[in-house]
């Protein structure tokens, strides 16, 4: 037996252990595939189909929700993911009756502001409360509503990392310039294939950042950053940052719907994530958690009579109507899109989210298995460690020829063009004071997948790659 395929055996035998054991109370519940407006949506009983149905067949029926082209293989979730079938004919005949009923929309999403029993229907399964949560439009809505909307003053510290998305790095300039905030980022120590990294690691570097800094008053920083597809310790991080009474905001872009989330947990302040990447909703959705009513914030920022305003609202000058409220409302939203996204969200919590979870890393950790197998020379950006891994699998198959961007970009047109599978580049800089910026290539394995679809991309990349050296 062959170290891949050893590796793959005990890979099975793992999954198969971890997600059978208590999984049938993480799916309470009717545990049907959808509770959506259309009598006619396919209906699955992912409860029976657990105790039931072996792995194979449960991941079969789940690859069967979806409506992707035969004729390649989509490998690229953290850019953007597919609505499942019965979520996508919600979702039209949603916007059908809008059509109809402009006025009150035949009262298909209840009584204004439309979306409180979606938001009833899905806090718990990312462990917040209904008043905690908001639809937002995607990430960037969640993460700009948040720094713009901070009671920011000249000389006030965000404590940051390198490896941040511009839903982030934007709205820093923006408040840097307007109030003249200082952005400092942290060292990240960064994963190249053959140093140990762990969860320590990256608590020291946000303590040691802590301690270099006055005046840190908000830290920021994404649960996986989508650049090398590290997940960082976020509750190790929160926790670190409660003893400085910092606030935390956490970029949850790739984290939403690949996760077992807990947001209390986590205990962060803020998280933002999208509802289109692994969450698998439509495009300009999004999930904004804001605790307890940013309370803590009047702990921590006591000198500032208000905190956080709250700059995406049409309703900011009514207090009495609460956080959640004052947030979600924004004038006429997609109320379709919008309960595309919490059908979604419930089809995962039936599913289970744990087992999702378990499921991604599980072929995330064959694909890095066998990309080590095929291309020992190639670096490898994306830990294979417990706790650091993730559904993203970042990496270069030309060691030598790291900071050439274009052979990366030719690279991926051919896997797509001459094999059929697509997947996406991404760059970032190894060190934060590095002149030039590594290149690299990034996988997303999700829960549409399986072994086949992993052993088939890896066998298109080894070949390419003896084609193109």
């Amino acid at each position: 037996m062959s170290h891949s395929d050893l590796v793959l055996k005990n890979l099975k035998r793992r999954q198969f252990l971890k997600t059978t054991t208590g999984l049938a109370v993480a799916s309470v519940g009717s545990a049907l595939l959808s509770r959506t407006a259309s009598a006619a949506t396919e209906v699955t009983d992912w409860q029976s189909l657990h105790i039931d149905g072996n792995e194979s067949d449960f991941w079969r029926n789940v690859r069967r929700q979806f409506v992707l082209d035969n004729n390649t293989t989509y490998m690229n979730i953290g850019t953007t993911g597919s609505m499942p079938k019965s979520v996508l004919q919600a979702f039209h005949e949603n916007n059908k009756t809008v059509a109809k009923y402009p006025w009150d929309m035949d009262g298909k999403f209840g009584g204004w502001p439309y979306v409180s029993e979606m938001v009833t229907d899905i806090a718990a399964g990312f462990g917040a409360d209904p008043h905690e949560i908001i639809l937002s439009r995607n990430t960037t809505d969640g993460m700009c509503s948040i720094i713009n909307g901070l009671h920011f003053e000249p000389g006030d510290v965000i404590l940051t990392t390198y490896h941040e998305h511009v839903a982030a790095s934007s709205p820093f300039n923006v408040v840097k310039q307007r109030f003249g905030v200082d952005v400092v980022e942290v060292e990240l120590p960064v994963y190249t294939g053959t140093e140990n990294v762990t969860e320590q690691d990256y608590v020291k570097a946000f303590r040691k950042a802590l301690n270099e800094n006055s005046n840190v008053r908000l830290m920021v920083f994404s649960h996986i950053t989508y650049k090398t597809g590290t997940r960082l310790p976020a509750k190790k991080l929160c926790k670190l940052a409660k003893k400085y009474a910092v606030p935390t905001l956490v970029d949850g872009a790739h984290t939403v719907g690949m996760m077992d989330l807990d947001f209390h947990d986590i205990d962060c302040d803020f998280y933002a994530g999208s509802g289109h990447k692994w969450q698998c909703g439509p495009g300009a959705t999004g999930i904004l958690y804001v605790r307890d009513n940013a309370t803590r914030l009047d702990e921590y920022w006591p000198d500032r009579e208000n905190p956080l305003w709250y700059v995406n609202s049409s309703l900011s000058h009514a207090g009495y109507l609460g956080t959640q409220l004052q947030m979600q409302y924004i004038g006429n939203d997609n109320y379709p899109a919008k309960q595309a996204l919490a059908d979604s969200c419930k089809m995962w919590d039936e599913i289970g989210r744990r087992r999702i979870e378990s499921r991604v890393l599980y072929l995330s950790k064959l694909c890095k298995s066998l990309l080590s197998d095929a291309l020992p020379q190639a670096l490898v950006f994306s830990p294979d460690v417990e706790g650091l891994d993730s559904g993203l699998t970042t990496f270069n198959p030309f060691p030598f020829n790291a900071s050439d961007g274009d052979l990366l970009t030719e690279f991926r047109d051919r896997l797509r063009e001459e094999y059929g599978y697509i997947i996406r580049t991404t760059d970032f800089k190894l060190h934060k004071d590095d002149a030039d910026s590594t290149y690299s290539l990034r996988i997303s394995t999700h829960l549409f997948h399986n072994e086949k679809d992993v052993k088939g991309l890896v066998k298109a990349i080894k070949q390419l790659y003896d084609v193109m050296v």
